[in-house]
């Protein structure tokens, strides 16, 4: 039998957003056997991925640059509205059987879809009952998006109502002296955390640990990665993993001391050197992960 990944490492479960992935094809063949190549048994898969294995009508390619004429935009503008319309009537009318399949195949492989980045704040009400729909028949357990006042009062009502998670994801948003996951947090108790613990880092400088203590049982994943902190003469960067300033091994090392159940999801963003790619990245940070956990 085909050997089966895994990236359980002392108790942690190591993962990947498979945006790590941009930089090759991302096909949902494509994504399997990468997991395969690097040994990754759990995923926070991006819903295009999944969309387009389910046969969704695609969007225009932007043409628009910099001297683009309002022509151009406008033409464009009504190629892409009508694309998305065909997309919310695909989306609402599209039965869950390819979802079905593509759960087989993920299973087969030995893989978990633990969640979908669907990012669906912006979607009608019908087309967000889809998206945790098909996340459900995928096995996650909820959906991603960014987090903001609306996204958070919005997709929890939903979440609750499919009995999953609306997982919320943090760029630069906590260096804002106002901002407030726990405010966040209290609009709905099936609102979580996809706790980007690099972004954090990078936009407020203190250690993540604080937060993640503070807030583990609203965390469902962490994003992976190092960044430079903002006191940093050249701050906010994203860095090679261990030359960076985020505390990354001492992150994981107190999610196995405290044994919480917190998926760590690897995230290239850092630039891939010319000699290298995007998978031979993800094995150099799971290594890193390994030294970090063992």
């Amino acid at each position: 039998s085909a050997h089966m990944p895994n990236s359980k490492i002392g108790g942690v479960q190591i993962g990947l957003i498979t945006y790590s992935w941009r930089s090759m094809p991302g096909t949902a063949v494509d994504v399997i056997k990468y997991c395969q190549e690097t040994g990754i048994n759990s995923l926070e898969l991006m819903g295009s991925v999944a969309e387009e294995y389910a046969g969704i009508p695609s969007l225009p390619n932007n043409p628009i640059e910099e001297n683009s004429s309002d022509k151009v935009k406008a033409k464009y503008k009504e190629k892409f509205d009508a694309a998305r319309e065909k997309q919310r009537v695909w989306r609402i009318s599209t039965s869950m059987k390819k979802y079905k399949e593509l759960r087989k195949l993920f299973d087969e492989a030995g893989i978990d879809i633990h969640i979908v980045k669907f990012s669906p704040a912006n979607w009608s009400d019908k087309e967000i009952d889809y998206a945790f729909k098909a996340a459900k028949v995928l096995g996650a357990v909820g959906i991603t998006n960014e987090i903001e006042e609306d996204a958070c009062k919005r997709l929890g009502k939903f979440a609750e109502k499919h009995d999953m998670y609306a997982i919320f994801h943090n760029h630069a948003q906590p260096g804002d002296p106002n901002f407030n996951f726990d405010k966040f947090l209290s609009y709905s108790p099936n609102n979580m955390l996809n706790l980007d613990v690099g972004h954090y880092y990078g936009a407020t400088g203190r250690h993540p640990v604080e937060i993640i203590e503070r807030l583990h049982d609203r965390i469902i994943s962490l994003h992976l990665k190092d960044k430079t902190s903002k006191y940093n003469s050249d701050p906010d960067k994203n860095r090679y993993w261990g030359t960076g300033g985020t505390p990354l091994a001492e992150i994981l090392q107190f999610i196995q001391k405290n044994n919480w159940p917190i998926h760590c999801d690897i995230e290239v963003e850092y630039e891939i050197p010319k000699d290298s790619d995007a998978l031979n990245e993800t094995k150099n940070c799971i290594d890193f992960c390994k030294k970090a956990l063992n």
